[in-house]
């Protein structure tokens, strides 16, 4: 099979796409001919060596990404049921190995793909929809909410706007350049800003303080980190909460104590409250496949040829792309 190798740690350039033998299922697994493999940003991380913030233990080389595959069965482990041969099926699978043709993984971790959902859109609803669903049950948004989304052109972003517009609350997404911005409108979002405009913050503030009627943001979403999430905080008013789900500028940003307190505000990590409880993982990630099938979320994917993982890595490393990027063998 091929399949996209990492030998040495370091930029894009270093993912090699190889060939590989075929890997075989072992007891408790079925084996996945690939149709399409998410990228995560956190691999963009990985795959440079990064040790800090949010990123898990780097990966013995060589290694293959890829924990979010969609594909048919065509190969059972000795005690898994024939039935499952030939079944259109979606895992974010706990092992990488999906940057490839075929891909193994634990029949625990592996759920039916839902009829109507096409395998790009089930790739991005299993993981990307999944984490949504988190997200928000920790939110806790409702119609009354000001809710400033940053990164609202990405796969997650996409999918908070849709939710927060479906509830009646006021949205303020922030994205990155014209095209992401016209995105975030189309969206429904009440006001979309550009984050590369220095002045962003006071262009969010302009518009609270005229059509926005006065009000304060009341929540604010961010997985960016860094300056961007900085930036969002301070428009946060009081009473309201700060919500984070990652920081995918590689740079944390956690507000201080004494600061939360002076301001009334409260920070809610959303991605270490779901890690801490990995029993509701699997509940989370079919609820986004239902919500998916239903039409409640609705992805925009960014499709690369799976020879061409290190032009995905460079795009996402650049914000470059809209929605969740796919890897296609």
């Amino acid at each position: 099979m091929h399949a996209v190798v990492l030998h040495t740690f370091g930029p894009a350039e270093n993912l090699r796409h190889e060939t590989l033998p075929d890997p075989e299922p072992g007891p408790g697994q079925v084996r996945i001919a690939v149709r399409a493999a998410g990228v995560h940003a956190v691999e963009t991380a990985l795959r440079a060596g990064v040790t800090e913030g949010l990123v898990p233990p780097l990966p013995e080389l060589p290694a293959v990404f890829g924990g979010e595959v969609s594909g048919r069965v065509d190969a059972v482990g000795p005690d898994v049921g024939a039935e499952w041969l030939g079944r259109d099926v979606v895992t974010a699978k706990g092992s990488p190995g999906g940057y490839a043709e075929l891909a193994v993984a634990d029949l625990a971790e592996v759920l039916e793909r839902p009829a109507g959902l096409d395998h790009e859109a089930a790739v991005a609803a299993i993981v990307t929809g999944g984490t949504t669903v988190a997200v928000l049950a920790r939110a806790g948004l409702d119609e009354g909410d000001v809710v400033l989304v940053n990164s609202a052109a990405g796969g997650m972003g996409r999918l908070l706007v849709q939710h927060a517009r479906a509830l009646g609350a006021v949205v303020i997404g922030a994205a990155g350049g014209p095209e992401k911005t016209a995105a975030v409108r189309e969206l429904g979002a009440d006001l979309a800003v550009d984050y590369t405009h220095a002045d962003w913050q006071q262009r969010v503030a302009d518009w609270l303080a005229g059509p926005g009627g006065g009000r304060s943001v009341t929540a604010v979403l961010d997985g960016v980190g860094g300056e961007q999430a900085r930036t969002a905080f301070g428009l946060l008013g009081a009473g309201g909460r700060f919500v984070t789900y990652g920081a995918i500028s590689g740079a944390e940003f956690t507000p201080a104590a004494d600061e939360l307190a002076a301001r009334g505000v409260t920070h809610i990590d959303a991605l270490r409250g779901m890690l801490a409880h990995p029993e509701h993982l699997a509940d989370h990630r079919a609820e986004g496949l239902r919500r998916t099938a239903a039409g409640d979320f609705t992805h925009t994917t960014h499709p690369f040829p799976l020879a061409e993982a290190a032009r995905a890595h460079r795009a996402l490393e650049r914000r470059e792309t809209t929605g969740k990027v796919v890897l296609i063998p």
